[in-house]
């Protein structure tokens, strides 16, 4: 009699949780355990990230500002080579063991990590390499969820699912900022290591769960469970180079990164002046990292449809260059910790909930190979590529030339003017590639061809 109430209890709960996914997104059949388990994969993917960010903030304060651009060079090289080893190995390996591989090697890592910072052994060299090695993490980690993804869904039921697993992500992204506040004064910065270790391992299980699932019910048309993942960067090198919209992407992603890593710079430097201990260092960052992604998460639910159907695309890519542009002239005016922190929870927030989404559409009249090669070129070897320039940029005008972070904000501003110009231009081309598709004679459906309109 137990055990049948046990069951029927199950059953009820079975019954309220699709219910109440069912009301989220339209949920159908046997989609509910692997849309609830890649929910869960996303959410400790990014919880185990974001625990990760302030402890590597707090690195390179440790590491010291002027060591940031070899440190930015360092990550470039070692991307740039970590790249076709992933590669290599993707090639070669099937997704069922390949996934829970790499993150298995990341907690492995993690675990390395901890034993070095914990026994004090060669201090200063780990705490380098520990902000190398969370900016090849976050590159790798994310692209391999996606790529999973795009393996386990139809373009049918990604259309209906991906929302809701992409909230599992935001809501990881609140998590564990808000985690590291509570425990960065309470465990030190050092053993949240073990923390991220945790969810890596939780989203391990994650993966082993679903590619049961896919086994048994499986998209049709998609890989075995057998399958390589695949993938590669440099392919689309060709593709950028050959085509005057991709070109000014390339300057678009590449005046974004400067103007970042600018901020970050100031953010770095005002904060070492500020706060003198670590423990309280690591939880503003965590704090920062929870206000941006609560914030954006409002503004993705409450602004972004709003907001593009008013102001279109030009808005979408133009309004975190203008807010950029009035956040370096009041750091120039007032470069306090006060000021650095709204304007940078501000411009993080709309970077994340509207200018990327918009940035994401500049893609959709383009055909497969320069959606999926250029794209991958950019998002890497661009931006990666713009951190490093702007590193020995800001080192060469605070150093060298002798410029205060007053001065260095004035510089910006204009930067971000020209940021604003290329993003307008950007929009107007996207929307003369549409609007030339639409007119009578283009061959319905019939792909479209490499941009090469000056």
């Amino acid at each position: 009699m137990t055990g049948e109430f046990a069951i029927l209890k199950e059953r009820r709960v079975l019954t309220a949780l699709r219910g109440l996914v069912s009301r989220l997104a339209d949920v159908r059949g046997h989609e509910l355990a692997p849309v609830l388990w890649s929910f869960a994969y996303f959410f400790c993917l990014l919880c185990g990230y974001y625990v990760l960010r302030p402890v590597r903030d707090e690195m390179a304060i440790q590491a010291g500002v002027r060591s940031l651009p070899w440190l930015f060079t360092a990550t470039l090289i070692v991307m740039l080579a970590a790249v076709p080893l992933f590669g290599w190995a993707s090639s070669r390996l099937p997704r069922r063991r390949f996934l829970p591989c790499v993150y298995l090697f990341f907690v492995a890592n993690l675990l390395v990590f901890f034993v070095l910072f914990k026994y004090r052994v060669a201090a200063d060299t780990a705490t380098k390499a520990f902000f190398v090695w969370v900016g090849v993490f976050n590159l790798f980690v994310v692209s391999v969820f996606w790529s999973f993804m795009a393996d386990l869904y139809r373009t049918d039921q990604a259309r209906r699912l991906y929302g809701l697993i992409a909230a599992g992500g935001s809501a990881g992204a609140i998590t564990g900022p808000a985690l590291t506040t509570v425990l960065a004064l309470r465990l030190g910065p050092i053993n949240l290591l073990l923390v991220s270790s945790l969810f890596l391992v939780a989203a391990v299980v994650c993966i082993r769960q679903l590619v049961s699932w896919s086994t048994q019910h499986g998209r049709p048309d998609g890989p075995t469970k057998d399958a390589k993942v695949g993938g590669g960067i440099f392919d689309g090198v060709k593709l950028v180079f050959g085509s005057p919209y991709l070109l000014g992407f390339c300057g678009y992603v590449a005046l974004y990164s400067v103007l970042s890593t600018f901020l970050y710079f100031q953010q770095q430097t005002i904060v070492q002046a500020t706060m003198q201990s670590s423990e309280q260092r690591t939880a503003l960052f965590a704090a920062l990292d929870l206000s941006v992604n609560v914030l954006t998460l409002g503004l993705q639910i409450f602004v972004f449809g709003s907001f593009l159907r008013w102001l279109g695309l030009f808005g979408g890519l133009v309004a975190v260059p203008l807010v950029s542009v009035f956040g370096f002239l009041s750091l120039g005016l007032s470069a306090t910790l006060t000021v650095l922190v709204v304007f940078g929870v501000v411009r993080r927030a709309a970077e994340f909930a509207i200018c990327k989404p918009a940035r994401e559409t500049l893609f959709n009249p383009l055909p497969p190979e320069q959606k999926y090669k250029a794209k991958n070129f950019m998002d890497t070897a661009v931006y990666r590529g713009g951190d490093v320039a702007s590193s020995w940029l800001f080192k060469l005008l605070h150093e060298t030339v002798g410029l205060g972070l007053a001065g260095i904000s004035y510089i910006a501003a204009p930067v971000a003017a020209v940021w604003a110009a290329v993003g307008y231009w950007l929009a107007h081309r996207h929307n003369t590639r549409l609007q030339s598709d639409r007119e009578p004679g283009a061959a319905a459906g019939a792909p479209i061809v490499q941009e090469r309109i000056g």
